[in-house]
């Protein structure tokens, strides 16, 4: 079976189990009862959330940074893998406790959504081929062809600026439609785009536009008061994480500087 077919069993199994506990209105006492909390995550976003090449693990900066925040509660943290169009929808039938996966905080998420205290705080940018000079601003994106992950805020951007967004589920995917001329342009975080040019060096890509303000990254979990203790004991955990130095180094072992300290508090 593929890595994502057992992670989707392994979730519908947990689903089943919990559902008795869930009745008594608090999550985290059924969580501390199991044992665990289910974290949904892409496995396919470096150097976020990937495997290594060499040993297959899951790891990236949202895996260690929700393992870290789930061994400050006392939970066994179990990664769930799947598409990003999947993993909310995940949230909404009880599939998953949490998302670990650059979850961007925005006002349609913070509808259906809680979200912990940011542990990122990231700028998005405006991704072309080299030879394009006709995009030079999101505004430029209008009436053209972009490629990103289905319900992410990417997507969402791009279509904001009414952009036609063509669905696609990895990064390396989204940057080879740019590369072949199959689409005009996307949208990701700007360390993203960085670490894939580190990877491919001659890859024929630029940044066109950077976003003014950064976007905050969170751990999403379904509204109610179901989870209230739950958002709390996270919130607890990020920042006893920050005040330890805890996020800083696992910012700075996958991307070289500190992304977890928001831009008015260096």
């Amino acid at each position: 079976m593929t890595r994502r077919l057992i992670s989707l069993l392994t979730a519908l199994l947990l689903l089943t189990t919990a559902a008795a506990g869930f009745a008594d209105g608090d999550r985290l006492a059924e969580l501390q009862a199991r044992g665990s909390i289910t974290i949904a995550t892409e496995g396919e976003w470096a150097p976020w959330t990937y495997h290594d090449a060499e040993t297959e693990d899951l790891v990236g900066f949202d895996v260690e940074i929700a393992r870290a925040v789930a061994e400050k509660i006392g939970l066994e943290p179990d990664f769930i893998e799947g598409v990003w169009e999947g993993l909310l929808m995940g949230l909404d039938n009880g599939m998953y406790d949490i998302m670990a996966n650059g979850v961007e905080i925005t006002p349609e998420r913070e509808e259906k959504y809680d979200f912990s205290a940011p542990y990122a705080y990231l700028n998005t940018v405006l991704i072309v081929r080299g030879d394009n000079d006709g995009i030079n601003a999101f505004e430029d994106l209008n009436g053209r062809v972009t490629a990103n992950s289905g319900g992410s805020t990417y997507e969402q951007i791009a279509s904001s600026y009414g952009a036609d967004t063509r669905l696609v589920s990895t990064l390396a995917q989204t940057m080879e439609e740019v590369l072949n001329g199959r689409v005009d342009a996307t949208l990701n975080a700007e360390l993203s785009f960085y670490d894939f040019m580190k990877e491919h060096p001659d890859a024929n890509l630029k940044i066109a536009a950077i976003s003014a303000e950064p976007s905050l990254v969170a751990f999403p979990l379904l509204k109610g008061e179901d989870n209230a203790a739950l958002l709390a004991a996270l919130n607890d955990a990020i920042e006893a994480l920050r005040e330890d130095g805890t996020l800083t180094a696992i910012s700075e072992k996958y991307f070289g500087i500190d992304i977890t300290v928001a831009p008015e508090a260096e």
